[in-house]
């Protein structure tokens, strides 16, 4: 850990989220596999695939639109645990309550819960890793952050697949024997997984002593006053909105994938998984990197190579083609992660990182809602669409960063964000 230069709370912190993580990831497999297999009735005559993206998408509207307001409360009250601990207890009960759901409004519902606990939790978690860390590390924090969470996020669909698909299970207790199904036991899973990860924080976790309670105001820039148009964090929230939205396509559509390649749920999550085991691979050395080289060129690379490796699902026919797919799009999604948000970290200013970095954290969350929304409707019109519409964002997006992004080199915390300085590159 001493080679990367990584706070000791930072680990606490990633480790409590990598919990999180894994029952939060189950979901993604569950849920669509659940509407398909134990929901009945119609919801105002829409398509089971659009149905399905609207449900997974209900979480990243309101986590992305809840962020900006709870980061910049997080800041104001100059407290950042007490929100984690309040978004994870409500992302318990939520994951709970999906065991006594059993219409599309109450999946609705209950996933708008979770949106509000995550926007709760999220910018908190990212604010404190930010003010644990120093300009000469925030990478390196970043990338050990991003990956425990990720190794959660991996392995939750793998698992979760395998629950539903060996359920299910009965389990004596007392002088009663019960019946659990695999939705059943997934749920429980996640909500326990959740219920741990409150632990650790309570435990392990507090504020940063550089928390401290901030009354000014802070609007975030669309305009650049130097160098660019655009405010580079700005620039940088619009491509962490285009990449998530890539990212996330596949979930939604997972039964049109799964008879496509003729594989099951199982392997889906595998493939769904590939795409975080890249992560978990690279986002340390990655961020570790871009402390010394800037973040600007592995931003650029990460957005460039994510064009080809969304394009290609669309056309592949064999359930392993898309496992290395899905691979390279991680390892894209790698060299964008932890840089954006250091570099993000660059830009803000003391006592505002709840409110600056929440604009990423609120982009990324917004695109991976929009992403299930996206291919849930494009599917209609051929397989390769979705894919395609993806890729195309992705394009857009690395133009934008090669264009109006630029490293701020070793500023200190009081420039504003979007100031000219002198660039590491």
């Amino acid at each position: 850990m001493e080679t990367f230069d990584i706070n000791r709370a930072v680990v606490s912190l990633a480790l409590a989220r990598m919990v999180d993580s894994f029952g939060n990831s189950f979901l993604i497999i569950v849920l669509p596999l659940y509407i398909a297999r134990g929901i009945s009735g119609g919801f105002f005559g829409l398509e089971e695939s659009l149905i399905t993206g609207i449900v997974l998408s209900m979480f990243g509207f309101l986590n992305s639109f809840g962020q900006p307001f709870t980061g910049r409360l997080s800041d104001r009250l100059g407290r950042r645990k007490v929100f984690v601990l309040a978004g994870l207890s409500v992302l318990c009960i939520a994951s709970f309550a999906y065991s006594f759901a059993t219409s599309y409004t109450a999946l609705l519902v209950i996933r708008a819960a979770q949106g509000v606990g995550a926007a709760l939790t999220i910018p908190a978690t990212v604010a404190l890793i930010d003010e644990y860390a120093t300009d000469t590390s925030r990478g390196s924090n970043m990338g050990v952050y991003n990956t425990f969470r990720l190794v959660g996020f991996g392995l939750g669909p793998v698992v979760a697949g395998s629950v539903v698909h060996l359920g299910p299970y009965h389990v004596s207790v007392l002088d009663g024997r019960y019946s659990i199904s695999g939705f059943n036991a997934a749920f429980y899973i996640a909500a326990g997984a959740i219920l741990t990860s409150f632990f650790v924080v309570a435990a392990f976790v507090e504020d940063s002593p550089q928390t401290e309670p901030t009354a000014e105001e802070l609007s975030v820039s669309v305009f650049s006053d130097g160098r660019t148009t655009l405010d580079p964090v700005f620039t940088l929230a619009l491509a962490s909105l285009f990449m998530a939205v890539s990212i996330a396509l596949l979930s939604t559509i997972e039964p049109h994938v799964n008879r496509r390649l003729h594989q099951t749920a199982a392997m889906f999550g595998v493939q769904f998984g590939a795409f975080v085991v890249a992560q978990v691979i690279f986002q340390t050395p990655i961020g570790h990197a871009s402390d010394r080289y800037g973040r600007r060129p592995f931003i650029v690379i990460g957005m460039l190579l994510l064009v080809p490796a969304t394009l290609v699902q669309g056309f592949i026919t064999t359930s392993w083609g898309m496992v290395i797919a899905r691979f390279a799009q991680g390892i894209a999604g790698a060299m964008v992660f932890a840089p954006a948000l250091a570099l993000a970290g660059d830009f803000a200013l003391e006592g505002h990182s709840g409110t600056q970095l929440s604009l990423l954290t609120m982009t990324f969350g917004l695109g991976t809602a929009l992403g299930p929304l996206t291919s849930g409707f494009l599917i209609r019109f051929g397989y390769p669409v979705p894919f395609v519409f993806g890729a195309a964002l992705a394009l857009v997006g690395t133009l934008l960063v090669v264009t109006q992004v630029y490293d701020p080199g070793k500023t200190s915390k009081e420039t504003a964000v979007g100031e000219p300085s002198t660039p590491d590159d």
